[in-house]
């Protein structure tokens, strides 16, 4: 990957927050985020994320490609917290396997900007729906993941319904935004939605670093539930993704011949959320340790996929 290209990712100003934060933590400032504030950032960029993807639904022309590229990516959000959760859930709780899965199922929104970064290095394009399809892929991961942890957590399982666990998945507060923001922004007039784009989008960053600026701080200080699990954790937040991008790298040639497509789901796939997926799990499972799932995302996987995985997934996608 170009030297250039990868200073860029590291320098993010958002990334940069999380990085401060981090260091908040540990010269032991007094800075804090009010709980009330941190409770509508994660509101706020649930519902952004999703009222942009449903934006970008509305102004994709659908053909047969196109639907078969919702459904593999939906298929793909869906099947990974499936399998990753069983194997968590033998090393941690049932609401840290939860958590986690759902951070490995759901996708990476800097990452996809950094694959994008690369496939331009490349002189390679993709299609315009795939932001739309990475917008699809954060709610199954979620979806899931609430419910096993509500179907495998005795002091949360009220009864063994999977319809009524299907049912408090779906009305879930942070469920329902992000699928009902998606829903709105499918349907909503362009002109009427050009209205609110300084708010969905233009100020999007902004509030994103000062969430990262305090997932960074309650990182450092629960970064010691990371370590007490040593080396699985690691290996997992390496393994899992590159498994996971080089599977689609190789599947998602049954669906489009497109090397810049079938890349981005390559690095959809292999990659993990830490917007979505924390602003979810902070409402949805309070009981889950940040400690984890985000310093395994931001910390490792992050840094795995674009400095190793990105060309190891780009070389799968040119020679099969």
């Amino acid at each position: 990957m170009d030297f250039k290209i990868l200073l860029a990712n590291l320098t993010n100003p958002t990334l940069l927050f999380f990085v401060l934060g981090i260091i908040a933590s540990i010269v032991k400032s007094d800075l804090e985020i009010p709980k009330s504030s941190s409770k509508f950032i994660s509101l706020y960029l649930l519902f952004a994320i999703g009222f942009k993807g449903g934006q970008e639904l509305a102004h994709s022309h659908f053909n047969s490609e196109i639907i078969y590229s919702i459904c593999f990516g939906l298929g793909v959000a869906s099947l990974i917290p499936l399998y990753t959760f069983f194997i968590l859930k033998r090393k941690m709780s049932v609401s840290d396997a939860g958590a986690v899965a759902a951070t490995y199922g759901s996708v990476s929104a800097v990452t996809f900007v950094s694959a994008v970064s690369f496939l331009e290095a490349q002189q390679l394009s993709f299609g315009g729906h795939m932001v739309a399809v990475m917008a699809l892929m954060e709610s199954p991961a979620i979806i899931v993941g609430v419910i096993l942890m509500m179907r495998y957590d005795k002091e949360e399982q009220s009864n063994g319904n999977i319809k009524t666990i299907i049912q408090h998945s779906f009305t879930n507060g942070s469920v329902l935004l992000i699928l009902g923001s998606l829903v709105i922004g499918l349907i909503a007039d362009t002109r009427q939605a050009e209205g609110i784009k300084p708010f969905t989008t233009d100020i999007f960053k902004g509030f994103l670093a000062i969430f990262l600026l305090e997932m960074g701080m309650v990182t450092a200080k629960r970064f010691s539930a990371f370590r007490k699990y040593g080396l699985f954790l690691t290996v997992f937040a390496i393994l899992i993704p590159a498994i996971n991008g080089c599977i689609v790298a190789f599947l998602s040639g049954f669906i489009t011949h497109d090397p810049g497509n079938r890349f981005i789901f390559a690095i959809l796939a292999a990659s993990a959320s830490y917007i979505a997926v924390p602003a979810a799990m902070r409402l949805a499972a309070p009981k889950a340790d940040p400690g984890l799932y985000i310093p395994m995302a931001l910390g490792v996987t992050f840094p795995f996929n674009i400095t190793i995985g990105m060309p190891v997934y780009y070389a799968i996608v040119q020679h099969f």
